[in-house]
């Protein structure tokens, strides 16, 4: 089914998001789902990538041996970055989401992924990544923009249920707002396995909160163009990022 909606897309694309584990749903049965890097999955998404020439990402399962001699398996929440040539960037899930378990399961990342398409910086973070400011907050120390900002664009993939979708709503525009940048948060929509809803809520907001996208209780394709100059005028008018707090992440 995605495979049908993503070769269906008609207008010129640049990149495609899929929510978190999009292949098997919010999980904590790694050992059941879980696939290497090499997997059928991880091949589907450089075959689409390479079809429709587009960026493709998403987060899934992914196991990796630790242990040779032992034979022992680490499971990750992985977001992967695939390009149309076949090359892929990836990001590990920092913050597990210890209410559901994830944390028993999954070992979580300790490096952001920011990738560069055509001039833009894009921060690529996973689900409950979006409670943690800090992970996320530019810092004018790395900002290779010349301007103070690391990226431009802020990607959240999520399996965020209903119950909670005034976090999420509120969470993503507070991000794009404290760091003066696009944020597009997507989410997956109905009822999972364990009978939790999801509306997904699917956003794109601008530097300045305002939402220029949103959908409830609907799957939906979208397009939504991103404006460099819209952007760099905000940042020009306001440039509270010569204000921030420096700060050191610790692992």
């Amino acid at each position: 089914m995605l495979e049908e909606k993503i070769l269906s897309i008609s207008e010129p694309t640049e990149i495609v998001v899929l929510p978190e584990m999009f292949s098997t749903g919010f999980s904590m049965q790694p050992e059941r789902f879980a696939e290497p890097m090499d997997g059928e999955t991880v091949q589907w998404m450089k075959k689409i990538s390479a079809k429709k020439k587009i960026i493709l990402t998403g987060s899934l399962i992914i196991k990796e041996r630790i242990s040779a001699r032992k034979g022992q398996q680490a499971y990750f929440n992985r977001l992967i970055w695939m390009l149309p040539n076949g090359q892929c960037g990836t990001y590990d899930k920092r913050h597990l989401f210890a209410f559901g378990d994830e944390d028993q399961h999954y070992s979580g990342g300790t490096k952001r992924l920011v990738a560069s398409v055509k001039g833009w910086k894009i921060n690529l973070l996973v689900c409950y990544d979006l409670r943690f400011p800090v992970w996320s907050r530019q810092d004018s120390r790395r900002g290779e923009l010349g301007n103070g900002f690391e990226y431009d664009v802020l990607i959240y993939v999520a399996n965020w249920p209903e119950k909670r979708n005034v976090a999420w709503k509120t969470l993503l525009q507070a991000r794009a707002i404290e760091n003066q940048c696009y944020v597009v948060g997507v989410n997956r929509v109905g009822e999972d396995g364990n009978k939790i809803y999801h509306s997904g809520d699917s956003m794109v907001i601008d530097p300045l909160g305002e939402i220029l996208y949103h959908k409830k209780d609907e799957e939906d394709i979208f397009i939504v163009n991103l404006q460099s100059s819209h952007l760099e005028k905000i940042r020009e008018r306001f440039p509270f990022w010569k204000d921030a707090d420096k700060f050191n992440i610790e692992n």
